[in-house]
């Protein structure tokens, strides 16, 4: 179990639920035989140590247990990078521009690949990789406006990792020089973590949110080379300054890309699609 967001133990995660449409319309569940643990490559405090220190240091029995910690965080986010790098050169032969698209849940991931899927209709081709812990609902969301999709199914898992991805694609088979979206799962802390050969992690984030939202998360907003701030058809309702909470975005990550915009009233929307349509064809060249 993860000793920092407490998601599932390795068996969980071991066996993520791949969901496919067939032909006729059904979703089969595909249960991929991979290990995995979930575990990160920093050191985590432990209870009952915050707040004070050991005056004689920890026990040799404690610096084992660390030591050993930390080389299995090591070797797990290890695997996965060279797996992202077999998805990275899988999607350079198919000139597929990939975006990994995280957030916290609620902000909205869907309902904009929704709007994405009518807007580009015509201008790029769009496929979608759906990450959530159960229901293939977001999956079928995307369907419905015409856009091929795989959902997986992390169970008690918080993130994608690179294995999920590079299976999900190659069952998804996109159209080479195409546009792939994948939805991670709501999390803003371990999906930080995870490269999944993507091109670029997209950050969304919601003005129900909270302005200092990038400074209580840093990490994923440093990690994001996009940020996408959404609802804002809600402002009027809200006490959220859109200036300040940019100022907080950029004191965390100087170089991030900002757009402003509402799937509900498609404003900032269309500006969005150019961008993607830029990035497609500069992945396709």
């Amino acid at each position: 179990m993860c000793a920092t967001c407490g998601c599932g133990t390795a068996e969980d995660q071991g066996n993520p639920r791949h969901h496919h449409e067939d032909a006729s319309g059904h979703d089969h569940d595909h249960l991929p035989g991979h290990e995995h643990a979930h575990l990160h490559g920093h050191p985590h405090p432990h209870q009952g140590d915050q707040g004070h220190a050991h005056p004689h240091g920890p026990s040799p029995e404690h610096r084992a247990g660390d030591d050993r910690t930390l080389a299995i965080e090591q070797d797990i986010l290890a695997k996965n990078d060279a797996l992202a790098a077999e998805n990275r050169s899988l999607f350079a032969s198919l000139r597929l521009a990939v975006f990994n698209l995280t957030s916290s849940p609620g902000s909205g991931k869907t309902t904009l690949l929704e709007a994405l899927g009518v807007r580009l209709a015509g201008r790029v081709r769009l496929s979608v990789i759906e990450g959530d812990q159960e229901t293939t609902r977001d999956a079928e969301r995307v369907r419905a406006v015409g856009i091929p999709a795989v959902q997986i199914n992390t169970r008690s898992g918080c993130h994608l990792d690179a294995g999920m991805v590079g299976r999900a694609v190659r069952e998804l088979d996109p159209a080479g020089g195409s546009l792939l979206m994948i939805e991670n799962v709501g999390n803003l802390v371990c999906p930080a973590l995870f490269d999944l050969g993507e091109r670029s992690k997209v950050v969304l984030m919601s003005v129900t949110e909270g302005e200092d939202k990038p400074l209580k998360y840093p990490h994923m907003f440093r990690a994001a080379r996009v940020l996408l701030l959404s609802k804002i058809d809600l402002l009027p309702h809200l006490d959220f300054d859109v200036t300040r909470c940019l100022e907080h975005a950029r004191r965390v990550n100087p170089t991030l890309r900002t757009f402003l915009l509402s799937a509900k009233s498609g404003v900032g929307v269309s500006e969005l699609c150019d961008w993607l349509v830029d990035e497609t064809r500069g992945a396709a060249a």
